[in-house]
């Protein structure tokens, strides 16, 4: 059961190579009860593909579009360009480069067109960015990144006393 109805993000990939990372955006959204809908679509190969998706994004119930992409990585941006809908890129490491091109193909965006741009193969983050970014319109989900917060910093908390205790242990 998915916390809202309403509530739907887009997992786009350029390459199905990109499950791979991306896998872990989709336990996050799985674990906050968000609905979601994944796909391949290359800017550049089925670029059309890419435009009418974005086009139609908002009518389709699509709240936070998350894109994934290695290389040239344009993406997020071509999605960004067509959509009113917010856009996260996730720049996916390749063998060029180890991601940097990727990085910058993402995050350099012309102005009016913003992408959240995430770290490299940063696909954890860019899920926990669409759950704050969903948690605006619908609350429940900001009561869950509270929840998800403090679990982290009690993981902290926990490794540190474990340090604490094997130093008096030197």
């Amino acid at each position: 059961m998915c916390i809202s109805k309403d509530a739907k993000v887009a997992v786009v990939m350029g390459s199905d190579s990109d499950l791979s990372v991306m896998k872990n955006c989709i336990k996050v959204l799985k674990d906050f009860e968000i609905d979601y809908e994944v796909m391949v679509c290359s800017a550049h190969r089925t670029p059309d593909k890419a435009a009418a998706f974005a086009t139609n994004a908002h009518n389709n119930g699509i709240d936070v579009i998350i894109a994934a992409a290695g290389k040239a990585a344009h993406l997020a941006g071509v999605l960004a360009a067509h959509t009113p809908v917010p856009v996260i890129g996730v720049p996916i490491k390749s063998s060029t480069m180890d991601g940097l091109d990727s990085l910058l193909s993402t995050v350099q965006m012309p102005s009016g067109i913003p992408v959240a741009t995430v770290a490299i193969d940063g696909a954890e983050n860019a899920a926990l960015l669409a759950v704050q970014i969903l948690s605006i319109a619908y609350h429940e989900l900001r009561h869950k990144m509270i929840d998800y917060k403090k679990s982290l910093a009690e993981k902290v908390e926990k490794k540190n006393i474990e340090l604490q205790n094997k130093l008096s242990e030197i």
